[in-house]
């Protein structure tokens, strides 16, 4: 059994594989310093819900923190007024239907008589038009029947779109006239809005990666995302930028979050933390020479660096070389 196994571990294809998998080779890294700085939750869109028409709030079916979708009818506006007219219009109406119907009888009665030459051509023109005015009368009616009903289907207030309610700042029974925000919608889309002092303006652009702590996201690991939009502007000494990382769906709008930015460049080494061993308060990496020979040799240790290939990254200060490699323990 012993000749067995090392045969098998004289297999080149076999000797490579755990080489590979058990060392790593030190080399310089290009790193990009980070700030902290902290961000704030934000919505991209915060839209309010207006009334269409003026009138009194009837009801109001949402209260803040309430998930809508968009469209969704979240309160009535009633005007007393409305319903009055309908009813007018529709006692105007009905009455129009029964001149209409009594002016085609005349227009029909006159179209025969007219036949044995009993009624004059003008009383059959003045019959015709009696009957166009009715029918136009009765149109105009229902028109602006419909309108009044327009007017009416237009009291219920609509989530302007899908997100979360953030204030109402109205209740049932308020006056309202057209155009009065009822409540304030907050897209579902939300970004980390960063305020980053003037001074690193330079540094701060569209594309640049920002990074996380996943613990603020109740995640584990870092969590990196990409700042999206610089805006133009100084707002109280502070550039204001905006981010995307995943997962801020759950977070109240407004919550801080801190978020490192970049800084600076620079080089130096990073390795991943599993090959640091600790003792007695020393950090120390095992170094494979060129004779296969395997040293501890004292490192300094910097701060954590996690990047998206090495999510355990730290950054090593000195006692290393780039070309070293190192080996697990």
């Amino acid at each position: 059994m012993r000749t067995l196994l090392l045969l098998v571990l004289g297999l080149p294809g076999f000797a490579a594989t755990a080489l590979a998998a058990e060392s790593f080779t030190v080399q310089s890294s290009h790193l990009t310093d980070e700030k902290a700085v902290f961000a704030t939750v934000e919505s991209r869109d915060v839209v309010p819900a207006r009334t269409r028409i003026g009138g009194t709030i009837a009801s109001l079916t949402v209260r803040e923190g309430d998930e809508v979708q968009a469209g969704q009818v979240i309160g009535v506006v009633a005007d007393e007024k409305l319903g009055l007219r309908i009813q007018a219009l529709d006692a105007e109406i009905n009455g129009l239907k029964s001149q209409l119907a009594q002016a085609e009888v005349d227009l029909g009665r006159a179209q025969a008589l007219a036949k044995g030459g009993a009624v004059s051509r003008q009383q059959l023109d003045q019959a015709a038009t009696a009957a166009q005015v009715a029918a136009s009368s009765l149109k105009a009616r229902q028109a602006e029947r419909a309108l009044a009903q327009q007017q009416l289907a237009e009291g219920q207030i609509q989530a302007p779109t899908g997100g979360r309610v953030l204030a109402v700042p109205l209740t049932i029974g308020s006056v309202v006239m057209p155009g009065d925000a009822v409540a304030t919608v907050a897209a579902k889309d939300f970004v980390l809005r960063l305020r980053v002092p003037e001074r690193a303006t330079g540094f701060l652009k569209a594309g640049e990666t920002v990074r996380v702590d996943g613990r603020d996201l109740g995640v584990a690991g870092a969590q990196f995302g990409t700042v999206t939009l610089v805006y133009p502007r100084i707002d109280d000494g502070n550039v204001v930028a905006d981010a995307d990382i995943k997962g801020l769906g759950d977070y109240f709008v407004g919550q801080r979050i801190e978020v490192w930015i970049p800084a600076g460049e620079r080089h130096s080494f990073v390795i991943p933390s599993h090959l640091i061993e600790t003792r007695f308060g020393l950090d120390y990496v095992h170094r494979r020479a060129p004779d296969g020979a395997v040293m501890a040799i004292p490192i300094q240790r910097g701060r954590d660096f996690p990047t998206p290939n090495m999510p355990d990254g730290i950054e090593v200060l000195s006692g290393l070389s780039a070309g070293d490699v190192l080996v697990s323990r």
